[in-house]
């Protein structure tokens, strides 16, 4: 792989972040497995069988944090050139498209603790560099970073400032004679921390020029291991991903030199967000790959499991927990690669050098990243408790994958900011694009509104078997944006200080995302051919998508309205919901009866 030549940049069109909600993309906009080039499937191939040959066969020893093992293997992985692929050719990288590190990062996750320290070594631990790093930072480091040689490590995090990154203690002092720079502070939760040869460090320094001159403002360093005054606290014992490092780090008086400035000094936090919205659809890759693993372990155990008489996975409510798991990956698949799809469309645009223009495409998708992250990591928790369940009592013992994949999960909801954070993100990123004049949100909710207010509209007439999906998908736009328009009617300028109708709105904004990836998935696959098993996956997840919407606008009504207001739009958002309701149970043992026979997720 490491011979491999750049995959052809997507022929998408560029469509901007967050418009999905005012606008009816095709799937021929939108990318999908199905869209992988020949080279894109070779290398899913082959992160694969890496994963299933070489790291699962070696859990034991990595859950035993067995550092020397994990390194072996991010060494082996770079001689498949799976390491470098965002690194630029000139540093010993392949500088392959961001669907190829997605893929890559998806068919890993086989062994949860492995692929925590493999993400972050790719990704927080060699990217700020990638982008961030002088002419002879590259130069030293992304040549050793690519190789293996170096391990890659990220410090934000402080025991009083996890998510809220900018409340850090960490300072750095630049000496008199401008020579070097004094950390002193502690970092928690660093992962990698245990045998990373090199951080990325982050504190807080004085700006000595500008409008911001005086003020200490968040700035990035690199550290290697080994400097004076650096030292690596005791691992910490973890729920689960136990087989990773994680570790705090002390400074103490720790002296580097200041070419050791990672960016520009206050700018720090431009590093942190924005390597932290590639983290989140990456962790969103992930997740998909560990739930795809997870129903296979389950359909195996529930077709060699026998209770009165018959395999279990014959039963009907074993089989409905299949089939939502398969759908799981179904949408997660959709979701998280039509989102990098979208990134790499807009990444074809920019002069590959400009590092900030790259940056600045990138983070247009930040509501896509954080819905990537968010849905995901929960989509993740529901797969890994429903095969536990299969195990039944089997599942709590430490020798069956089901009880080890339901601890790894766990951290996917804390991990590259919150699920809470993220969900802020996206109606904030949202609203703060629409009061910009960004994204024409506030005129889209203002036609809503008028047109709910003036009564009924007849549906538009489709055809097809995804008919109803599509008006399903059409009246739940309808619903988030006149649930947000009565929200930003009551709180106006305040509305970011109601995080409970925040969070409300993400999540409807969130499940229209996923419901339309997976109809949209569905219906490319229709026009390709015989689709049975994709539609009915994607009638499943509309149905189940409506719901949650209903709920979130219901909640989002009953405390922005009272009296006869309250009345009223509670009678336009079920005139909004209203919709004959698909067979589910039917349509489930269909999507288990298929992944059955296969013995595994399979379209």
């Amino acid at each position: 792989m490491a011979t491999m030549t750049t995959p052809t940049p997507t022929d998408k069109k560029i469509i901007p972040g967050g418009s999905f909600l005012i606008s009816n993309p095709t799937p021929a906009d939108c990318f999908f497995p199905e869209d992988f080039t020949e080279e894109h499937r070779q290398i899913a191939q082959t992160t694969a069988e890496f994963a299933l040959n070489e790291i699962v066969p070696v859990s034991d020893q990595i859950e035993a944090k067995d550092f020397s093992v994990t390194r072996r293997l991010i060494k082996h992985a770079s001689e498949l050139g799976l390491t470098s692929v965002d690194i630029p050719e000139e540093y010993g990288g392949l500088e392959m498209d961001k669907v190829t590190s997605a893929i890559i990062a998806d068919n890993i996750a086989k062994q949860g603790s492995f692929s925590v320290a493999f993400s972050a070594h790719v990704g927080i631990g060699t990217l700020p560099i990638v982008w961030y790093g002088t002419a002879e930072q590259k130069k030293k480091y992304l040549p050793k970073l690519a190789s293996g040689e170096f391990i890659g490590a990220y410090a934000l995090s402080e025991s009083t400032s996890g998510s809220d990154a900018l409340n850090a203690r960490t300072r750095a002092v630049l000496s008199e004679d401008g020579q070097t720079y004094t950390l002193n502070g502690e970092k928690m939760w660093i992962t990698n921390a245990g045998f990373a040869d090199l951080f990325t460090i982050f504190a807080k320094c004085e700006v000595k020029e500008g409008k911001d001159a005086g003020k200490e403002r968040l700035t990035a360093f690199l550290v290697e291991r080994g400097t004076p005054g650096f030292t690596v606290g005791k691992e910490e014992h973890k729920l689960g991903i136990r087989g990773s490092s994680t570790c705090p780090l002390i400074l103490a008086d720790c002296r580097i030199p200041a070419s050791n400035l990672l960016g520009e000094v206050g700018k720090g936090h431009h590093i942190a967000f924005n390597i932290l919205n590639v983290g989140r659809y990456k962790l969103g890759n992930a997740a998909v790959g560990a739930a795809r693993m997870c129903i296979a372990n389950g359909i195996r155990y529930a077709k060699d499991r026998k209770a009165f008489g018959k395999p279990i996975s014959e039963f009907g409510l074993i089989q409905e927990k299949l089939a939502d798991c398969a759908v799981g990956v179904f949408v997660g698949e959709a979701l998280s690669y039509r989102a990098v799809g979208m990134i790499d469309a807009a990444l074809a645009q920019v002069d590959k050098h400009d590092t900030a223009a790259i940056q600045k495409a990138i983070e247009d998708y930040a509501v896509e990243c954080s819905i990537c992250k968010v849905w995901d990591s929960e989509m993740l928790d529901l797969v890994v408790d429903e095969i536990l369940q299969i195990y039944a009592g089997y599942g709590y013992v430490e020798e069956y994958p089901a009880e080890r994949a339901y601890r790894d999960s766990r951290i996917n909801r804390i991990f590259e900011g919150t699920n809470e954070i993220n969900r802020l993100i996206i109606t904030g990123w949202l609203m703060k694009s629409a009061m910009g004049g960004k994204l024409a949100l506030m005129p889209a909710i203002k036609q809503v509104m008028d047109e709910v207010m003036a009564g009924p509209v007849e549906k538009e007439e489709r055809e097809g078997p995804l008919a109803e999906e599509f008006n399903l998908l059409a009246s739940a736009k309808k619903l988030g944006l006149f649930a947000a328009g009565a929200a930003t009617q009551k709180y106006m300028q305040q509305l970011t200080e109601q995080q409970e109708v925040m969070g409300a709105i993400a999540n409807m904004i969130i499940e229209v995302f996923a419901m339309e990836s997976a109809i949209l998935r569905a219906e490319k696959l229709s026009a390709k051919g015989t689709a049975e098993i994709p539609v009915a996956m994607a009638r499943i997840y509309a149905s189940v998508a409506m719901e949650k919407i209903e709920l979130a606008a219901r909640r989002v009504i009953a405390t922005v309205a009272e009296g006869d207001m309250l009345r009223t739009q509670l009678a336009i958002l079920r005139r909004l919901a209203k919709h004959d309701p698909a067979d589910t149970i039917g349509l489930r043992r269909q999507v288990a009866q298929h992944v059955i026979r296969a013995g595994k997720y399979a379209l």
